[in-house]
């Protein structure tokens, strides 16, 4: 296995509703390594996480449930619209995340990597981290359905997080890739495996 300065990389990111979480999935059926930076945050947070201890030092243990996770909801509702509160958790969680992230890769196995990152845009750390940004896409309107009947959202709860979040406009501009999901998760495989087959020979031509 060649080094991670080496190694071909993809970042992959998208709006809530877009379905990356399906498309990444789907990279990962075909044998690329995903490495899932909420699914990194979320460990961190768990009874006995990383950021446990720093969590309740900081915001008190008011969010620390019963279990000893942190409580998302309470958590999420401080920082929602909240920007200081909001960069004193991203300051606990993202040098604990970019460390897991290193060390998820490292132990990596597959012929390339693909780390799914939500906030790729947002962060202002990850564009230009990877050989390609992958962006799933799909009209505002669509999302705005998808996760009102996911979530059991009203309309103006979808607008709000779509708002705190990177525009569609922002995702495209860093796109190397772009898959549009507009047409729901049974188009999507045969894009995928096209897009899976471009990334295959690059990894190759980068080995």
């Amino acid at each position: 296995m060649t080094s991670n300065a080496q190694r071909f990389t993809v970042g992959l990111t998208g709006g809530i509703g877009s379905g990356k979480t399906t498309v990444a999935n789907l990279f990962g059926e075909l044998g690329a390594s995903l490495v899932d930076t909420d699914a990194i945050a979320h460990e961190l947070t768990v009874p006995g996480g990383l950021a446990i201890d720093a969590i309740r030092e900081r915001f008190g243990a008011g969010f620390i449930d019963a279990s000893g996770a942190m409580d998302r909801a309470r958590m999420r509702s401080h920082v929602f619209g909240n920007a200081g509160a909001r960069h004193e958790l991203e300051a606990i969680l993202h040098p604990l995340i970019r460390s897991q992230t290193a060390r998820a890769a490292e132990a990596a196995t597959g012929a390339y990597i693909i780390f799914v990152v939500p906030l790729l845009v947002e962060s202002g750390t990850w564009v230009g981290r990877t050989s390609r940004v992958l962006v799933v896409d799909c009209e505002e309107e669509v999302q705005i359905g998808r996760v009102m009947r996911r979530n059991g959202l009203q309309r103006h709860e979808v607008e709000a997080i779509m708002a705190a979040q990177a525009s569609r406009f922002a995702r495209l501009a860093v796109a190397d890739d772009v898959i549009e999901n507009n047409d729901g998760n049974a188009a999507l495989p045969p894009l995928v495996q096209a897009l899976h087959a471009r990334y295959l020979a690059l990894a190759d031509a980068a080995g």
